[in-house]
């Protein structure tokens, strides 16, 4: 199995370089990929502020990658999870934050737009600070 970074998720999903991408296809058709919650996390957020993708199209090419049979994903279930919730509005790092901790009972953040949405999916009783 190999752990990918970013970058090689970012060329697979924009296909925007001419080097690059293709070797990064390679890579997964020859492999088993390991795709870690952190790796996911800085290519979601690399998609949307760099190059500029809807929470629609993010959302659509993150759940591709996943569900290739070679790609195995840290934590499926919370990173599915996260997904959904990202999908319904809430930012996709609070919603990883908060997908990630099902051994606690409660949420505590400052973030009163993260608490609101939470509540509103029914997600995990929020604190507020």
């Amino acid at each position: 199995m190999l752990a990918v970074d970013t970058n090689v998720i970012v060329r697979i999903v924009t296909n925007d370089d001419p080097e690059q991408s293709p070797r990064a296809v390679a890579l997964f058709e020859r492999e088993k990929i390991l795709l870690t919650k952190t790796v996911l996390l800085e290519t979601e957020w690399v998609l949307r502020f760099s190059y500029k993708l809807s929470r629609e199209t993010v959302v659509s090419a993150l759940r591709k990658v996943v569900g290739l049979q070679q790609v195995e994903v840290e934590n499926i279930g919370v990173v599915a999870k996260a997904l959904d919730w990202h999908e319904q509005g809430m930012d996709f790092a609070d919603a990883l934050h908060l997908a990630s901790s099902t051994r606690a009972i409660q949420f505590a953040t400052f973030d009163e737009k993260l608490a609101k949405l939470a509540q509103g999916l029914q997600a995990k009783e929020i604190l507020p600070v």
